[in-house]
């Protein structure tokens, strides 16, 4: 019974530890099933059923060669495992297979030795049968079978617990999954699980002896290591978050700085073509007025004679030629009027037919954000939104496509939303903040929304997306005050 009840335990735990691979897998690769939860399912059933059968082969305890073996053959199993199941034919395979195996094996020895503690309870119970506090045969037999049973399981759920607590706590800190990882990137990241894993091997390795013909632990030698090796474990364990950890911060301040020096040179541009826009329908404005008054008086002059006549047409419609010449858009804001121009003559040249409504975006009179951060924002809005107007005609040539911009203003706050129609394919992958750009230049692209919200955040704003019904929604809030003036300052 008791045995049943031990093979049990251990077929639910190496499921449970496939669950925690499939889990692990699914949060950095793309499985090859169409339904990711039948993929999953499948990945922890498989890895279950291989890992028991090396566990039978290999029983607790086998030590040589088996304390390299067990490993080695778990690195395969999972190495197998992905590239069955999942689309790992990238870096990041090789630290998710050594980092899982890595915790694996610390969360084994952990659990090893909380249940070596567990057990010196057994010594205990005899000492109460010599003592004549147990009097029955039965009773004692029952209690250390017992006792047996639940050390199993207490290592099993330690063991367990260990090995997904630590890889949830990997999973929830690497949060830039899509980011690609260089060589160098990537032996910074499996150094600290390879010589955890090398550290398991030694003590594998070490943990039994035989004296005398007596197999013996090594905490029974040794019983000071009982406090050594578990800190040992822990801190490599906590050398592989930490690990990630410093990896995260640094992806994130190079994304950081790469963004700040995009949006440096967008202000820069942004400030160079609102000059030079400026300066040029300046003059255009000034030869308007003077044509305007030329002209009039031409037509004044053919007025009445019929010689005249197609003089007269001519010069009604280089009169209305002139009235095109003026600003599509008048927002009354000089900076956004210029930008939504350049932008829907650049839409027109890549999307012709794209509809592009400005009516609801109006700003109030006393305008405490910067012209130039309003530019940034629109500009990055409006790129994307071009963008997916182009994906979504290349797709579908007939569907309707449409960028509208509105805004208003209710007590210090700021409201702007872009809405623009698209494909409805939006790359979203778990605990990542933006979509993922499809482009292959992930490092110059797909920085726009990232940008949008660094500026928003200068005026204490905040930024949120969201699809409907093939519309990507983009809304911004910004504080529009004195206080968000004297805040930049």
């Amino acid at each position: 019974m008791f045995e049943a009840a031990g093979l049990l335990l251990e077929i639910f735990s190496f499921v449970f530890q496939g669950y925690c691979l499939q889990y692990f897998y699914g949060n950095f690769l793309d499985g090859r099933g169409h339904d990711s939860r039948i993929n999953g399912a499948a990945a922890a059933v498989v890895y279950g059923v291989l890992r028991w059968g090396i566990a039978a082969l290999l029983p607790q305890g086998c030590g040589g060669i088996g304390a390299f073996v067990k490993p080695a053959a778990t690195v395969c199993i999972i190495s197998v495992i992905a590239l069955i199941f999942y689309k790992a034919a990238r870096k990041i395979t090789v630290f998710l297979v050594i980092v899982f195996t890595a915790a694996g094996e610390i969360s084994i020895f952990l659990a090893y030795t909380v249940g070596w503690i567990a057990a010196m309870l057994i010594p205990l119970w005899g000492r109460c049968a010599e003592n004549g506090y147990i009097t029955s045969v039965e009773t004692l037999s029952v209690i250390v079978n017992a006792t047996v049973v639940g050390n199993i399981i207490l290592e099993i759920l330690v063991w367990n617990a260990l090995l997904y607590f630590s890889l949830k706590c990997i999973v929830r800190i690497f949060k830039e999954k899509s980011c690609e990882i260089g060589n160098t990137d990537l032996l910074f990241l499996i150094v600290p699980g390879l010589i955890s894993g090398l550290i398991c091997s030694l003590l594998r390795t070490i943990l039994l002896t035989v004296e005398d013909g007596v197999q013996k632990q090594i905490y029974d030698r040794y019983p000071s290591l009982v406090i050594i090796v578990p800190a040992i474990l822990l801190l490599s364990l906590v050398s592989i978050v930490a690990g990630v950890k410093l990896f995260q911060d640094l992806i994130y301040r190079n994304r950081e700085r790469s963004s700040r020096i995009i949006l440096e040179k967008q202000v820069v541009n942004l400030q160079e073509h609102m000059g030079e826009m400026e300066r040029v329908y300046s003059g255009i404005r000034g030869m308007k007025h003077d044509m305007k008054n030329t002209l009039s008086v031409i037509m004044q002059l053919a007025v009445g004679k019929e010689e005249n006549g197609e003089l007269q047409a001519y010069l009604s419609e280089l009169n209305q030629t002139m009235e095109r010449l003026d600003f599509r858009f008048k927002t009354g804001n000089t900076v956004v009027d210029t930008l939504l121009n350049m932008k829907y003559h650049e839409m027109t040249r890549i999307v012709p037919d794209t509809r592009m409504d400005v009516e609801g975006l109006q700003f109030p009179k006393q305008l405490f954000i910067q012209s130039y951060d309003i530019g940034i924002i629109l500009g990055n809005a409006l790129d994307n939104a071009i963008e997916a107007c182009r994906k979504l005609k290349e797709k579908e040539l007939g569907a309707e496509a449409f960028i509208r911009i509105t805004s208003f203003q209710k007590r210090e706050l700021l409201f702007l939303k872009v809405e623009n129609s698209f494909d409805g394919r939006l790359l979203l992958r778990r605990q990542e903040e933006f979509p993922i750009t499809d482009k292959a230049d992930k490092k110059s692209h797909g920085m726009g929304l990232s940008n949008i919200k660094n500026t928003v955040e200068k005026y204490q704003g905040t930024m949120d997306f969201k699809a409907k019904s093939r519309v990507f929604i983009l809304s911004v809030m910004m504080k529009n005050s004195i206080c968000s003036v004297s805040s930049q300052i």
